[in-house]
């Protein structure tokens, strides 16, 4: 898929995957490419300024765990966060609509 489809989508996206459980940025990504079908495979160059970018907005907060032995910095959702993604969700929903309805 053409990378620019995603444009003003990613951060969509993003919200979405972290709304069903906190996660690290490379799972993130793999989240990505998995709900998409391979569709969406994102380079890190792509996702971590989103996801820093998010937590900056206050749609994200973030903490150090440490995973096997390394440490990671795991994202989530903040209440802003699920507020801006329900907005997202109906944006989408009534684009796609038109979308359709002009493809048919």
């Amino acid at each position: 898929m053409r990378g620019e489809a995603l444009k003003g989508h990613l951060d969509g996206l993003i919200l979405a995957v972290l709304a069903q459980r906190p996660a690290h940025g490379y799972a993130v990504i793999e989240a990505l490419k998995v709900r998409s079908g391979g569709s969406f495979d994102l380079p890190e160059g792509t996702v971590y300024p989103a996801l820093h970018r998010l937590e900056i907005e206050g749609l994200l907060s973030s903490g150090w765990v440490t995973v096997g032995g390394r440490r990671r910095r795991v994202y989530r959702l903040t209440r802003r966060g699920r507020t801006a993604l329900e907005r997202q969700r109906a944006d989408w929903r009534r684009f796609s609509h038109a979308v359709e309805g002009v493809f048919g």
